[in-house]
């Protein structure tokens, strides 16, 4: 079963700051659960390509300047925060593709994908800061659900750069074996482009079958 945080329960992961900080870092050390890592994945929406999550567990002595909400950041921004995350923190990242998401919808797969990032890292987490309002299920400490958790840790938005970042990476490439649909662009979103695309040559194997308007019910 899937563990959720009730968007009524007050405290202080509730309390977005103006720009990520390290509080709620800080309040899981002093409550006793070092490391923590921060996930947060990308690509939920597309009707193309895998959904990617990354795990960040950052040095507190050497926290990227500039990270935030990888969607308020540009291109510019999250390739020099990328290159810093990884020369400065513990990174895992997995992916789950469009079969798995078919399979399983894809909420569980990018929580799957999470996890396994999670479980992907070289220094085992005391606790895990998730964007959202679900913890991947079978983690090996606590976790935290924390919504739009990009806004507020630091962990959680290096992780959505990570994420962001290796996942436009890897659409650029579908761009090449798949020519003609435009995921270097669009990075598998649903534009009128790419839409037009699947009507012209219909899907590839990158297409998530089960989203509309793909999905033939």
């Amino acid at each position: 079963m899937l563990q959720s945080t009730p968007p009524d329960s007050p405290s202080l992961f509730e309390l977005a700051p103006p720009v990520p900080d390290f509080s709620l870092e800080l309040a899981a050390r002093k409550a006793g659960h070092w490391p923590v890592a921060g996930t947060d994945e990308a690509g939920r929406g597309p009707l193309a390509g895998p959904v990617v999550a990354a795990a960040v567990i950052l040095d507190p002595e050497r926290i990227p300047e500039g990270l935030n909400d990888s969607k308020q950041l540009s291109l510019k921004e999250r390739e020099r925060l990328f290159d810093d995350i990884l020369a400065t923190a513990h990174v895992s990242i997995a992916a789950s593709g469009p079969r798995h998401i078919d399979e399983k919808n894809i909420l569980r797969a990018s929580l799957d994908a999470m996890r396994r990032a999670i479980a992907g890292l070289s220094v085992t987490p005391a606790m895990v800061l998730a964007d959202g309002r679900d913890v991947p299920p079978g983690l090996s400490c606590p976790g935290k659900a924390v919504i739009k958790g990009d806004a507020r840790s630091v962990s959680i938005a290096a992780a959505s750069i990570i994420a962001k970042v290796t996942r436009d990476r890897m659409m650029v490439r579908a761009g090449l074996v798949h020519p003609g649909y435009g995921f270097e662009v669009h990075a598998g979103y649903g534009t009128a482009r790419h839409r037009a695309a699947i009507d012209a040559a219909g899907p590839c194997p990158l297409h998530r079958m089960t989203f509309r308007p793909l999905r033939k019910d």
